[in-house]
């Protein structure tokens, strides 16, 4: 996880729409060591980490060539591009943005939509996209911000659509859950949200059978069972998926959010703007707002403060 957000951080060095041609030389050892060394130190990078010099070459730039540099740890890895000086004394962190691009946009076309339930409007201009864990506490929270506080108060100014991100590692029954929303997803949209309510408010309580972990999962199928029925789903078609297991839907959301750069949940795009951890609303707000003008709608008026209680009058003496 650390990794990854330091990679994360890495990542804002990428460059975009370099054309330069590839050049044959390669980057003398010496200097290729100092690069090393420097990206190592600079990004507090683990030592079991891998970091490679790649062949430079021509930029843009008088006298420097773009140098990619990759680390890797296991299936991991992240690719960033510099800028080395001919004489090889200095390395630029090079960051090329193309002004004629909207990032927001571009992020969002690459997050598929198709078929997941949706809270709110769904043909709002404005979409939050949640890369969500049913069993992380930060995701709990993140939950109930957007469904007692952003969606009350936005209404069908926005839509609320949750993607699979389980932390497999440290979440034993994430992937179990989420298989089973995905199946209530099939069946009806309202019985998955039922079921991540459910989720979100009860990650203690499932929690407490971890040691026995067959019981924690025959009690989320459990619930799933019954928010199933309480919403007409087809019950034998419901109890075959819920068997079935498939986690073809969770990869997909997993991969995804890799692409993307999700490596933490929660992890909340809107309309492309990300926002990362359990925020609080008004944070969620400032970004809603921000998106909402952006597409020619208004943002809905802050509620009113509560009116303060007077203070009782001391009696004269």
């Amino acid at each position: 996880m650390l990794f990854l957000k330091r990679l994360a951080i890495v990542s804002l060095m990428l460059c975009v729409g370099c054309s330069a041609q590839p050049n044959k030389s390669t980057v003398q050892p010496d200097v290729s060591d100092r690069i090393q060394r420097q990206v190592r130190a600079f990004f507090n990078i683990p030592p079991d980490v891998i970091i490679t010099v790649g062949t430079p070459a021509p930029s843009e730039f008088a006298n420097y060539d773009l140098v990619p540099v990759t680390m890797a740890r296991q299936d991991k890895s992240q690719k960033a591009e510099f800028l080395l000086s001919k004489d090889g004394k200095t390395l630029i962190r090079f960051t090329k943005l193309d002004l004629t691009k909207d990032p927001y946009a571009e992020t969002m076309n690459q997050i598929n939509l198709a078929d997941r339930p949706v809270k709110g409007n769904p043909d709002a201009k404005v979409t939050i996209v949640n890369y969500d864990d049913f069993e992380c506490p930060f995701c709990a929270r993140m939950h109930s911000t957007l469904m007692t506080e952003i969606l009350p108060q936005y209404k069908d100014k926005i839509r609320i659509v949750y993607k699979d991100y389980p932390l497999l590692q440290i979440h034993p029954w994430a992937q179990h859950a989420a298989n089973d929303a995905n199946c209530l997803a099939k069946e009806n949209s309202n019985a998955y949200w039922a079921l991540a309510d459910y989720l979100h408010t009860n990650q203690r309580a499932i929690n407490a059978s971890q040691q026995n972990l067959p019981a924690s999962f025959a009690e989320i199928d459990r619930q799933t069972l019954d928010f199933g029925k309480q919403n007409g789903a087809d019950l034998p078609r419901l109890q075959a998926c819920l068997k079935a297991q498939s986690d073809a839907i969770v990869k997909a959301s997993m991969a995804e959010g890799d692409k993307i750069g999700v490596n933490a949940t929660p992890t909340v795009f809107i309309n492309g703007e990300r926002l990362e951890g359990a925020m609080d609303a008004d944070e969620v707000k400032s970004a809603l707002n921000r998106q909402l003008l952006a597409v020619g709608v208004q943002p809905p008026a802050s509620p009113a403060a509560p009116a303060t209680p007077p203070h009782p009058q001391q009696p004269s003496k």
